[in-house]
């Protein structure tokens, strides 16, 4: 008895664990082909075609799987997990099923039982329901279903309710088979469940312990399957598998099926076909029975079966016979011999060869060529006696044919062939190597060892230094069948010499042996009756039949010479002949070296003799081989060129037509005249094998130079036109030959095409001088091939007809004769139509740049024409149709998606396909099912190992890849275009209705068939359940990264977002399954990684706003708590959160255990991402110019698909071989190996520079999507799902682990713009969370409002009693952190990349943005505090993050100071301006004033000032109506502002004073260009402004700054006033008619206030008494003069502006009018009113300093005011002419307007501070306003859709609006209380002057008053000489009357305070005395 494992071969044949060798220790790698599992002959998957491969995997808790499906789909599943893709996981789970499932391993193939209680239940189950195994309840079941549940049951005899599981998962599984009923499905689902369990018991099986057999599985895993098998075993599986094999029949299956019509369509049938090619098992019996059954005489029904186990049980005899100790079965090893000769009486050979290796799938499976291969082997090595005995036996039967030809007899009939099957089963075997194996160099010992190490013995892989025994015998047997050869096995030995030829080293091998022959060859030749194989004999045969035939050769005249017989060959040698050549042709085709050495021999000369052949009268057939040997021998280029110019030279296709001769001669006439005669085509095959080889390995361009135009055109013409437009108009007797015809000519075609690039001469025409005359050359042949296939001529037209009648064949699904050859056509056809459309563009442009008059049109248009059959436009439609059978024929599917990719970038063509393929119901099924197919054709089921899978596997699975890529490239094309595009259709969306409308479902939900979102979302869904994440991520990153492609496609465009993110969430819930998985892990394709994360992440973002907007909380709070915690995430079960979840935010999960924290996966995210990148060495370069090929390289440049600029690897390798090319000298020629060897480093440079820039783009990308992810987390979803802390803390994590990763030595520079984004944005964030906390002391106690409170940015409240420690909750130490990465981050990007450092100044303002106190509102509770208590205050934990802030920014020193200082001057103007507004903060919190100290120090401060004057020619251009950008306004107006901020502080206002900032400004004039005033712009009631300011806006914003800065200047100057106002004064003067336009302009809108104020105040400070001797410039009197008029001008209409804004006219009346008004112009309003106040303000301090600066003594005041208390004296308002002064010339106002003002002025104080004791109350009792109030407040700020946000958002702005309300009381009640003093101070000495000092004009005589007047007027001009004050003129009218009126008014108004306020007697004669005393101190003093 032999235990399982042992050299018991004939049973491991059939079990699957067949030995490969005897050797110990042997090894068989590569067991199987990655597809194993259904490329074998399985139920439902035959030679790699997977019928269930597109459907998803059913799972234990499926309810849908059925149990004589599912089940098994699991355990096949499980087995390939472990067995094939060696999961470590899936081994417990396969122990755990193999013992759940050992009694259906048993019972193999035994259904269930029917039962009657089943079929009762099942029969009521219409009305009563019925339980289903993996669903709760019952469940009703349409009378439909029940009766296709008994036609089920009886059809495979199984349980009624095992039929109705059937049904139910074939009803799930439809959408998944298009055109199928459930029914048809559930027959696939039953067979599939077949196959499924007998391709895991065949694995399990192979998977045992061997000696000679291994998978390499792990030790334990190995014996858990042996263990198992074994206990299979033991309870019988041999004899059931052996049962089933007797009991399965194909014809009793198919009856069965046909007769229940479970046969569907075509492929359906195909499908049902295989169930019955399955390799099933045994195991080993007993040696006694085995043999007695074998040496049974009685016949099997297959002979040749019977045959062949008799041999491998007669070699396992022989083999167990060399075993030790081996007597107890003596007499049955004795017994081999006799055993192996029954096997050769029954023709064993000729079975295997007829019947086992042609077979159609033998070569799929390199599991049985490898057994045939160990059963030809062992029979050669282990009986070498019965081997001679087959020689013997052939010889004396040829001796026997001979001596009978001899005597005229036939042959005798009962000759045995058995060495010649032998030699033929060896050459058929050998024949093909599709894994690459050489099997075949086990029968080859070479003589002498081999210059180096090569695998000598056999395939085990093992190199020896001396062959074993076994290569010894098998080579032994080649050399010895060759010797003496008798004639009747030369055919038979060549073609056994054939196969084992095949191969690099074999090849070589017999190349050798034929060349040793060789030598005997002249005493063998006579000697003997043999026929010795040499080539000496054959090539001096081939030379002895040419100089024969040559002889009968007849002149070219004769028409018929081709008929006649030939004499010279018999049919005999006519077969050996095509033998040898054959021979010849596999040698030469696999060794070069043999190659060149024939046809380099002196004597043999083989390319000349064929040619010399092929002039002669011999078959067609013999010179076809010749043809197809000569195409061998032109592999090699350098043979190559020769065969052209013979070619051309015997004229073998006639190119050149001699005058004299009156026939064609040539192949031409052998396929018009012969061929076609025959029906047969094999020269005509050949030729083109010949063209087709000889244009891939030479292509001379001057062929046939100097008897014709040179080129290729006459072949093209012939194979084009005699060929090609006429192959289906011929007839043929073997209809296999008209595809074999079209494929080889195609190959020609495509080859000519491929090799082809358009270039400019081509559109040129070119002559050429012949005898004489100039023809026009011909054109390259791609050249024309793209002329025919870019118009509508007979040869697009075959083409597209052929594509049309390709796939109606193969939708037939029939085996008809040449479909191999008909598929490669149609490949052909499809890759020539790839190639005009990638090549057509370049066509066209060149094409109409050139004069050649040719008409084209674009392909793509083309192919949208008429089909001439059809009469429909389905050219496209049948292109497509390919994709349908892309499981079956990959190739042509590939070619199909690759045309419809390139087509479908039109959108005008996308609505033509969208119709084309939507026109017919069916055709629109096959065709969405086909673009499915091709997507869910990934090899899952087939567990494909790629690294050790043949060349052919690699290649079927690379193509299927590149299908699938190049459909998702449409889809994403099509989704670029407008609707209705292809990709709508193909992705499932409505096309006759909006596409938004769509409702999408999963498969076969409401009949929704399955689509390529379905496919796309299976593809990335596989593998989410588990830890590893995606399978596609790791094991197809391209194919993934485009489907997140699509899906963020379908999400972000408008009309597909709705429908495809409400399926994503609900159906699949696909983000949060793949987010999960986040990072992926992928470092060999790190791009595309990186790719598939950007594309998730922003889907995510979408998600999140999208969840955010319509307040789905529950959504985005998963999200977030995904994205965020800290913490292990935990399961989420239903996605639908109640509402404790929804209450929860993350800081629940942030502080939820200390202990176990996790890396967010944000950070996890940007931890993934490598900042690092590896930079190719710069070239070194010897013979190149470095320069010159940096420009090259340049040129070559262009966009890839992604938008990369990468160069284009292919075009420079052209141009620079192109360049060697055209170096002329044996120089060049010598360094053409250095020179090309460079070229390659070139080309390695420019491949290692590519993938640099694809790297650094993804990673571009992938922070891109990164950063929008985290502002969208911190923008969009709702603020109170992230607590403050709890931000900041998410915030400080984020910004210090990217600072970090950039700040890294190895960081690329290029992701620092990405990086500086994403900083700017989180330290805003960080900004807005840190003084959101400081806000919350006093929101507490809002109730549930206090989150929206929180966000506000423009309200605090006052500090706490007891500040914290730390100013937020991140503490200090990490805001200072912060800090000084971002101080780093600036220094780090050195003098470049100043956008970088415009994000970076950005961040920085918001940092310390921190650190500054909000605006608090103005409660007037701080004027109670004393001055001490001021300065005793505790610092605050603003001041104090302040000053430590400042003092870390200043220990940078001046490399920081330099950075900002060079932006602020000089560079991009946003960058310039962010830079101004860091200096300005800076500035205004650098208490050491280091700063200002290097500004002025270094020259940049000066810099600045100078600039102002370069501004004003830009400036100016910014006031046409029409301005450019207005980005030189936004520049200067920050620099203006950088100025005035330095100008506030006393040293930088002296700084500025020397910089001549005043000066510059003087000099600018652009302040003289004031546009016209808007006439309609009254009361500031104009319509609001649009994006672009108006020219006079623009003009404000010009002008404003700088008399901000001269007013800041003025009051900050103290020790240098005087100069100031000097210089401002200048100022003033300089642009003097601006500033009277000023003063005199009647509008009140705000910026026409604005600038009044800003006037007012300047004017009040500069345009004082003694201010023009400060003046820098030398005056004499009359310019002296001059500029007194303009001051004097400047002060009366100051003094003017008090009757339009201190009287009580119509413009006074503005402040009180309706506050019934909206949106922004309440705002306006309070600007307005203030602009007012400080206008009046502005007057009165004027007044008064005037009044104090001009009066030394109170005798002589200068009065301002005339005594009348009358304010009509100024009512009478202004003229028409604006021009005009208010104010009359030489009127003063009087004091009636200050009295008016004084009392005004007290009444609006008493208003405001009502007002503001109110908006204070409201402030602190928001919630208790009313609605309509809270509404009122909201919409002053927001005016339009306050009723669209929620309650507390409105507390929010109402907040802010009350604010802002206080603060602007408060400063209204400060101006109206300096207004009050002021007027009274003005007031009193008037008063004191006019009752005291004052004398009347009428008081005295003429004499003494003209006396008086002139002393009066001396005084005057004295005065007025000094300051230019004429005030006194409008004095000398002031009469007694004037005096006593005065004094009676203000003596009622003083009694009558006094009378009100205080009890005082004889009040009236009080007062009358006290006028008498003054009277009496008014008279003037005798002369």
């Amino acid at each position: 008895m032999l235990n399982t494992g042992d050299a018991v071969t004939w049973q491991l044949w059939f079990s699957g664990d067949a030995p490969g060798t005897r050797e110990e220790g042997a090894r068989f790698q590569g067991l199987l082909p990655e597809n194993c599992p259904l490329a074998i002959q399985d139920p439902l998957g035959d030679v790699g075609e997977p019928v269930l491969a597109r459907s998803p995997q059913a799972r234990p808790r499926d309810p849908t799987a059925a149990s004589l499906w599912g089940p098994y789909k699991d355990i096949w599943q499980t087995v390939g997990n472990v067995l094939w893709r060696r999961q470590p996981e899936a081994v417990h789970l396969l122990d755990m099923i193999l013992k759940k499932h050992k009694p259906d391993f048993i019972s193999l193939f035994r259904n269930p039982p029917k039962n009657v209680q089943q079929h009762e239940k099942v029969q009521k189950a219409s009305t009563e329901g019925v339980a289903i195994q993996g669903q709760q309840g019952t469940r009703l079941l349409p009378e439909q279903l029940i009766k296709e549940a008994f036609i089920l049951s009886d059809l495979f005899d199984i349980g009624e309710l095992a039929a109705v599981e059937l049904l139910l998962a074939g009803e799930h599984q439809q959408p998944h088979f298009p055109g199928l009923t459930r029914g048809l499905v559930a027959v696939l689902l039953y067979w599939d469940g077949k196959r499924c369990i007998a391709n895991s018991l065949k694995a399990l099986i192979q998977s045992r312990r061997g000696k000679t057999w291994t998978l390499e599985l792990s030790p334990e895993l190995v014996s858990m399957i042996t263990r198992f098998t074994d206990e299979l075993m033991e309870q019988g599986l041999t004899y059931k598998v052996l049962t089933l094999v007797s009991q399965i029949d194909v014809n009793n299956e198919f009856e069965k099926l046909q007769r229940e019509r479970g046969l569907g369509s075509e492929k359906h049938r195909k499908e049902a076909n295989m169930i019955h090619q399955l390799p099933l098992l045994t195991e080993r019996q007993y040696i006694a029975s085995v043999h007695s059954r074998l040496q049974d005489s009685q016949p099997w029904k297959l002979p040749g079966l019977q045959a062949t186990v008799r041999l491998a049980w007669a070699l396992a005899l022989r083999g167990i016979s060399q075993l030790p100790d081996v007597t107890a079965v003596a007499e049955f090893t004795e017994a081999d011999e006799a055993m192996a000769e029954l096997a050769i009486a029954d023709n064993v050979f000729l079975f295997l060869t007829e019947s086992v290796v042609v077979s159609e799938n033998f070569y799929q499976d390199e599991f049985y060529i490898r057994r045939i291969h160990n059963l030809i082997t062992d029979f050669l090595a282990l009986m070498p006696m019965k081997v001679k005995q087959l020689r013997n036996r052939a010889d004396e039967d040829a001796r026997m044919i001979h001596m009978s030809m001899q005597m005229g007899n036939e042959p005798p009939i009962s000759l045995r062939r058995d060495l010649e099957h032998l030699m033929l089963l060896i050459g058929e075997l050998y024949r093909k190597n599709p894994f690459n194996l050489e099997l075949a160099l086990e029968y080859w010992c070479p003589s002498e060892p081999l210059q180096t190490t090569t695998i000598l013995g056999s395939y085990l892989g093992v190199a020896h230094q001396r062959p074993p025994q076994r290569q010894v015998v098998l080579s032994k047997f080649v050399r010895q069948m060759g010797d003496l050869l008798p004639p009747t096995i030369y055919i038979p030995y060549l073609k056994m010499l054939q196969g084992l030829a095949n191969g690099p080293q074999c090849a070589h091998y017999c190349f050798s042996l034929l060349k040793v022959n060789g030598s005997s060859h002249v005493e063998n030749i006579q000697g003997t009756g043999g026929s010795p194989v040499s080539w000496e004999h054959f090539f001096h045969s081939l030379m002895l039949y040419h100089e024969h035939l040559r002889k009968d050769l007849p002149s070219a005249d004769s028409v018929h010479y081709r008929h006649l017989p030939s004499r010279g060959i018999t049919q005999k040698e006519q077969d050996g002949l095509i033998a040898f050549l054959q021979l010849t042709s596999t040698i030469i085709t696999w060794s070069e070296n043999a190659r060149l050495a024939l046809c380099e021999h002196p004597q043999w000369t083989p390319v000349v003799v064929i040619l010399g052949l092929l002039q002669c009268s011999i078959p067609p057939v013999l010179k076809a081989e010749l043809l197809r040997t000569l195409a061998a021998f032109g592999k090699s280029p350098e043979i190559a060129a020769f065969l052209w110019q013979s070619l051309e030279y015997t004229q073998i296709l006639q190119t050149v037509r001699v005058p004299s001769q009156r026939q064609a001669v040539g192949i031409e006439v052998e396929l018009n005249e012969i061929e076609s005669r025959c029906e047969e085509y094999p020269l005509t095959r050949a030729f083109c094998q010949l063209i087709s080889t000889l244009v891939e390995s030479s292509f001379p361009s001057n062929l046939g130079a100097g008897l014709r135009p040179p080129g290729f055109d006459p072949y093209l013409q012939f194979l084009r036109d005699s060929v090609f437009l006429r192959f289906r108009t011929r007839a043929y007797r073997r209809a296999a030959e008209k595809w074999e015809v079209a494929e080889v000519v195609l190959e020609v075609f495509y080859k000519l095409l491929r090799d082809y690039e358009p270039q400019l001469e081509d559109f040129v025409d070119q002559f050429v001088e012949i005898q004489g005359e100039e023809i026009i050359a011909y054109k390259p042949p791609g050249f024309s091939l793209m002329y025919h296939l870019l118009n509508e001529s007979p040869m697009l037209e075959l083409a597209l007809s052929l594509l049309e009648e390709g796939v109606k064949q193969l939708d037939t699904y029939a085996p008809f004769p040449g479909k191999k050859h008909l598929e490669k056509s149609v490949q052909h056809c499809l890759a020539l139509l790839n190639l005009t459309l990638q090549k057509e563009n370049l066509f066209m442009d060149l094409l109409r740049e050139s004069q050649l008059a040719l008409i084209v049109s674009p392909l793509e248009q083309l192919l949208q024409g008429i089909n001439p059959r059809t009469k429909k436009a389905d050219n496209v439609v049948n292109i497509a149709r390919y994709l349908y059978h892309g499981n079956t024929n990959p190739e042509l599917a590939f070619e199909s998606a690759k045309i419809l990719c390139c087509i479908s970038c039109n959108t005008n063509i996308q609505i033509k396909l969208v119709g084309d393929f939507t026109q017919d119901q069916s055709i629109s099924q096959k065709l969405m099912a086909g673009f499915v197919e091709c997507l869910d054709s990934e090899d899952t089921d087939e567990f494909m190992r790629l690294e050790e899978g043949s060349e052919f596997e690699k290649k079927l699975a690379g193509i299927r890849h590149e299908t699938r890529i190049h459909i998702l490239n449409l889809l994403i094309t099509s989704l670029e275009r407008n609707p209705p595009s292809l990709a709508l259709y193909l992705l499932g969306f409505e096309l006759k209705k909006p596409v938004s409308t769509t409702n999408l479902q999963d498969p076969g939900v409401l009949g929704c068939p399955r689509t390529c979102l379905h496919a796309i979302l299976n593809i990335l869904e596989k593998g989410t359940e588990g830890r590893t994440g995606p399978v596609a991520v790791r094991e197809s990153p391209q194919l993934a990264e485009l489907c997140y492609q699509v899906i963020y496609q379908l999400c972000a465009c408008s009309d597909t977002s709705g429908p495809t993110m409400r399926y994503l969430r609900t159906s699949q819930d696909f983000l949060f399954s793949q987010l999960q998985h986040l990072p992926f892990s992928n470092k060999e394709y790190e791009i595309s990684m990186l790719n598939q994360m950007s594309w998730l992440m922003k889907t995510a973002c979408i998600e999140l706003r999208v969840t955010s907007l319509n307040r789905q909380r529950s959504h985005t709070q998963r999200l977030l708590h995904l994205l965020l915690d800290d913490m292990p995430v935990k399961p989420y079960s239903d996605g639908e959160g109640g509402l404790e979840d929804e209450n929860r935010s993350v800081s629940g999960f942030l502080h939820f255990d200390t202990t176990t924290k996790v890396r967010r996966k944000i950070l996890s995210i940007l931890d993934s991402i490598d900042f690092s990148q590896e930079i190719p060495e710069p070239l070194q370069l010897d013979f190149f110019d470095r320069v010159q090929i940096e420009q090259v390289i340049a040129n070559c440049e262009h966009k890839n698909l992604r938008g990369q600029t990468v160069c284009n690897v292919k075009l420079l390798h052209r141009v620079l071989v192109a360049e060697v090319n055209a170096l002329q000298g044996m120089a060049a020629i010598g360094q053409r190996p250095l020179l090309m060897e460079e070229i390659s480093t070139i080309l390695q440079y420019v491949v290692a520079r590519n993938k640099l820039l694809q790297c650094l783009h993804a990673k571009r990308h992938v922070l891109e999507s990164w950063r929008q992810l985290v502002e969208i987390i911190l923008t969009a979803c709702p603020q109170d799902l992230i607590q403050t802390e709890d931000r900041q803390l998410i915030i400080r994590d984020i910004l210090q682990d990217v600072h970090d990763k950039i700040l890294d030595d190895e960081a690329a520079q290029e992701l620092m713009p990405v990086v500086a984004g994403a900083v700017f944005t989180l330290t805003a964030h960080l900004s807005q969370a840190v003084r959101t906390e400081q806000k919350q002391p006093l929101a507490s106690g809002l109730g549930e409002a206090h989150y929206a409170f929180m966000l506000d940015s423009s309200f605090t409240s006052p500090p706490a009693q007891n500040p914290v420690v730390d100013f937020t909750s991140v503490g200090d130490s990490s805001l200072h952190i912060i800090l000084k990465k971002l101080l780093d981050f600036i220094l780090k990007t050195g003098g470049g990349f100043q956008r970088v450092r415009t994000h970076l100044y950005g961040s920085l303002l918001y940092y310390l943005q921190i650190a500054q106190r909000p605006d608090e509102p103005d409660t007037l509770e701080a004027a109670k505090k004393t001055m001490w208590e001021r300065l005793t205050a505790p610092e605050d934990v603003f001041s104090k993050l302040q000053r430590e802030n400042i003092a870390i920014i200043e220990s940078y020193g001046a490399a920081l100071m330099e950075v900002v200082c060079r932006d602020a001057c000089d560079g991009h103007e946003i960058g310039r301006m962010l830079a101004l507004a860091l200096l300005d903060r800076i500035v205004s919190v650098d208490k050491q004033q280091q700063w200002l100290l290097y500004l002025s120090n270094s020259g940049y401060l000066k810099v600045l000032v100078d600039s102002l004057v370069e501004d004003d020619h830009t400036l100016q251009s910014l006031l046409t109506p029409q301005p450019p950008l207005l980005k030189a306004l936004y520049t200067y107006e920050s620099k203006m502002a950088f100025l005035t901020r330095v100008a506030k502080i006393q040293q930088g206002a002296l700084e500025l004073l020397r910089s001549g900032v005043i000066v510059r400004l003087a000099q600018c004039q652009v302040y003289d260009m004031r546009p016209e005033m808007d006439s309609q712009g009254m009361f500031g009631m104009r319509d609001p402004p649009v994006f672009i300011p108006t020219p006079v806006d623009r003009y404000r914003q010009i002008l404003l700054p700088a008399l901000r800065l001269c007013q800041v200047i003025l009051t900050s100057s103290m020790a240098q006033h005087l100069q100031a106002a000097g210089q401002v004064l200048q100022f003033l003067i300089s642009h003097s008619d601006t500033i009277q336009a000023i003063l005199r302009c009647q509008d009140v809108s705000a910026g026409s206030l604005q600038e009044l104020a800003l006037l007012t105040g300047i004017i009040s400070k500069a345009a004082l008494p003694g201010i023009l001797s400060e003046l820098d410039v030398d005056v004499n009197e009359g310019s002296l003069m001059e500029l007194q008029g303009h001051i004097g001008r400047f002060q009366r209409q100051c003094l003017g502006l008090l009757s339009r804004f201190g009287g009580s006219d119509r413009l006074r009346q503005f402040k009180f009018q309706d506050d019934n008004v909206e949106g922004d112009r309440v705002n306006k309003k309070d600007e307005i009113e203030l602009a007012m106040q400080q206008i009046c303000a502005n007057v009165m301090e004027y007044c008064q300093s005037l009044m104090m600066q001009s009066s030394p003594t109170f005798q002589h005041a200068v009065c301002l005011f005339t005594p009348s208390l009358s304010e009509t004296i100024n009512r009478d308002g202004p003229r028409q002419d604006t021009q005009a002064p208010v104010v009359p010339y030489w009127r003063l106002p009087g004091l009636g307007i200050i009295v008016y003002l004084l009392k005004q002025s007290a009444n609006d104080f008493f208003s405001y501070y009502d007002s503001h004791r109110r908006s204070v109350n409201k402030l602190q009792n928001v919630e208790q306003l009313p609605p309509d109030e809270i509404k009122e407040l909201c919409q002053s700020v927001m005016p339009a859709g306050v009723d669209k946000i929620s309650t507390a958002q409105k507390y929010v702005l109402a907040r802010r609006r009350l604010v802002k309300l206080i603060n602007n009381r408060a400063k209204l009640l400060s101006l109206c209380s300096f207004i009050i003093e002021t007027c009274l101070f003005i007031l009193w000495r008037h008063l004191e002057y006019y009752l005291l000092h004052c004398t009347p004009t009428d008081s005295q005589d003429s004499l003494f008053a003209s006396r008086t007047l002139l002393k009066s007027r001396r005084l005057q001009d004295s005065f007025a000489s000094e300051a230019n004050m004429d005030f006194r003129s409008g004095l000398t009218v002031v009469s007694q009357h004037d005096i006593d009126q005065v004094g009676f008014t203000f003596g009622n108004l003083v009694g009558m305070y006094l009378a009100q306020n205080y009890d005082m007697p004889n009040l009236a004669k009080k007062l009358e005395e006290i006028k008498k005393d003054m009277d009496a101190k008014k008279k003037p003093p005798n002369p």
